[in-house]
């Protein structure tokens, strides 16, 4: 197999770093970072944020074998995490998964070829399937979980949401909405955090194809799942009474109606 570099592949001017949050999760570390190193065009950066681990030497460890930027940020949460990543990246583009991730071969040469076709792209996203826990379970649970938060999540934005396992952002716009983000609050969701600060005039796509392997941690006990869903809740009214769905949906109506660009799917 030939591995490329981005400079060799289609836009020699397109080139993609991946920020990768981690807290006490060496050992998944290690299977994600060896699989970014195994993608058919390498990444111009790893970048991994360290937010507070107990096994942090080991995760130094594993970081500077796969030739990956480490970097610490102690306001704890995964918001905070995930911007100092995207801040301390210079690419082109910033892809975004968890340190339980595995992508596929060609994730990286996916996110470069759709941001290098689409001018207009602001962001891309796409499912995830389940790589571990009953094997019967994976494709029906995944189907689920994803399902459920493109479905309500996106009826609250009025728009495609950006799903923070699997997600990419032109740095050029994350440079527009950094400062509106809110990164000092961990109990919210960045990935749903971030989808409502991209807006409604942003193109974001959501691609079937883009494929990524997920951990069934969200459904290994029932406390997991409800805080995730309560901090989903907690984003969503962090931004109302201004974006209240209906506000949202008018303003999707509008912008639809003068051919304004905005989410579509593939």
């Amino acid at each position: 197999m030939t591995v490329e570099t981005l400079e060799t592949a289609a836009n020699p001017l397109m080139t993609v770093d991946v920020v990768v949050p981690v807290k006490d999760d060496a050992a998944l570390l290690r299977r994600c970072l060896r699989s970014l190193r195994a993608q058919h065009t390498r990444p111009a950066s790893i970048i991994v944020v360290d937010n507070g681990s107990r096994d942090r030497a080991e995760v130094a460890a594993i970081a500077e074998r796969y030739d990956a930027v480490l970097i610490d940020e102690p306001i704890p949460g995964i918001p905070a995490a995930n911007a100092a990543g995207f801040d301390h990246a210079t690419a082109t583009v910033v892809a975004r998964l968890d340190a339980d991730c595995v992508p596929p071969p060609d994730w990286v040469t996916s996110i470069a070829e759709a941001f290098a076709t689409d001018p207009e792209l602001a962001a891309l996203t796409g499912p995830a399937v389940f790589i571990d826990g009953p094997r019967l379970l994976r494709a029906p649970l995944a189907g689920l979980y994803l399902g459920a938060y493109r479905l309500f999540v996106g009826a609250a934005l009025a728009q495609v949401p950006i799903f923070g396992s699997n997600c990419a952002i032109r740095r050029t716009t994350w440079d527009q909405i950094a400062e509106a983000v809110h990164r000092e609050d961990a109990e919210l969701h960045d990935d749903l955090d971030v989808s409502a600060h991209l807006g409604l005039h942003r193109r974001v796509r959501y691609d079937r194809s883009l494929g990524m392997g997920i951990s069934m941690r969200p459904f290994t006990d029932a406390g997991s799942l409800a805080l995730r869903m309560r901090r989903g809740w907690t984003t969503l009214r962090v931004h109302w009474p201004e974006e209240l769905p209906a506000v949202r949906w008018l303003q999707r109506g509008t912008r639809l109606r003068t051919g304004s660009p905005g989410s579509l799917r593939r």
